[in-house]
């Protein structure tokens, strides 16, 4: 039987693995790796050299392969991402019958907490369910950058009895509802600026965990241009963003 490990490996700080994902390093006998295009060299960067410092126990082996690309998303945003993941899905398939043998352990890396915006779970459930791959999985779990973001701005999300809204920037309500926090993820067009004026806190951080992180926290009103400028150069800096970011009102700061 073949198996697959989907391991979270945390928001960018190797120190973040949990003992659960170093085990789980070491089993693995290869390494799929997927190549999003130069400007997101850094990402698979950090998976190899954890595999190289952590995976120690056994010999194993690393095979890449091209990223599809999302489409433009037209009239449905779900559309084409159910699209990608279908691309997805057919590389992942062949990678599983040319390079996982049975009996063989597939390791992919995850960035984050593979249960929070990521498809890999959804993609081998549609394997499973197409028949044409037999393998059982196990899902490690992994510090994502929302928790990373409340550690290094050393905040709690919610407030006492309050809840924890997650959503894309595409879907920042306009209003927050009262006693909820807001965290923000996957924000390609600075939605919170449309917040303004609302006596609104923001906890803000990009590449968090990492040795390029970032940080701004104040009053929305007083920081968003701040954190509009900051944004822009490391993306330009680096090529790539990943940022998150904490809303709640003021007065329950």
């Amino acid at each position: 039987m073949k198996t697959v490990l989907v391991i979270g490996i945390g928001a960018g700080n190797p120190d973040h693995l949990t003992l659960q994902a170093l085990k789980a390093l070491n089993r693995v006998d290869v390494f799929f790796l997927f190549d999003k295009g130069p400007a997101k060299h850094g990402l698979n960067d950090l998976r190899r050299d954890l595999c190289t410092r952590l995976a120690t126990e056994r010999p194993w082996r690393l095979v890449q392969a091209d990223n599809p690309e999302r489409g433009p998303d037209g009239d449905s945003y779900t559309g084409a991402v159910a699209q990608l993941n279908e691309d997805k899905q057919q590389v992942l398939e062949r990678l599983m019958d040319q390079h996982l043998a049975d009996g063989e352990c597939a390791g992919i890396l995850v960035w984050g907490d593979p249960s929070l915006y990521d498809s890999t779970l959804r993609i081998l459930q549609a394997i499973l369910a197409s028949g044409r791959q037999v393998f059982e999985y196990q899902v490690i779990p992994g510090i994502s950058a929302v928790q990373a973001l409340a550690a290094s701005h050393k905040v709690t999300l919610n407030d006492i009895g309050g809840s924890v809204r997650i959503s894309p920037g595409r879907q920042l309500p306009t209003q927050l509802a009262p006693g909820e926090s807001q965290v923000v993820m996957l924000d390609a067009h600075q939605a919170f600026e449309r917040l303004r004026g609302q006596g609104l806190f923001i906890w803000w951080g990009a590449y968090v965990g990492s040795v390029d992180e970032v940080l701004i926290a104040g009053p929305l009103d007083e920081v968003a241009d701040e954190i509009i400028r900051v944004r822009e150069q490391a993306r330009m800096r680096h090529g790539w963003i990943m940022d998150t970011y904490l809303l709640r009102p003021i007065s329950r700061r």
